[in-house]
């Protein structure tokens, strides 16, 4: 299952050899969809920890990445695995929400209002086709 996100780059932090043969790295975004900001942090691994060299803290930035979850000891863990990272061009500075390519999710589209009902004439009467 592969997301989306946009809001602006808050954080960097240096890339950290975890084995010999494994690296990471982590990076905030900061997004102001709800009523309280999200600070939301995110993985890069391997040969995608350089992704995030070019981008300025603090510009509009979108994130694809997919939910990876492991077990160990007991324990349960979630990581929001990056694996690909573009500063975009913000119109009003206003980040957007999260998305998903395989699920209903926030999206830009407004909810409709009862005045996007469609209209009936006067004569009409309504039929109700509900079972109760």
């Amino acid at each position: 299952m592969s997301f989306e996100i946009t809001g602006k780059l808050h954080k960097k932090f240096d890339t950290e050899q975890k084995t010999a043969t494994f690296s990471a790295r982590e990076f905030v975004i900061y997004t102001e969809q709800e009523q309280y900001p999200q600070y939301i942090k995110f993985q890069l691994t391997q040969d995608r920890c350089s992704l995030i060299d070019a981008l300025e803290e603090g510009k509009p930035t979108k994130v694809y990445f997919d939910l990876r979850g492991r077990e160990w000891q007991g324990k349960y863990f979630t990581n929001l695995n990056a694996w690909k990272v573009e500063q975009v061009a913000s119109n009003d500075g206003t980040p957007s929400g999260i998305s998903s390519n395989d699920t209903t999710g926030t999206s830009d589209t407004p909810f409709p209002t009862l005045s996007d009902a469609p209209s009936t004439s006067e004569g009409d009467e309504f039929e109700d086709d509900l079972p109760f």
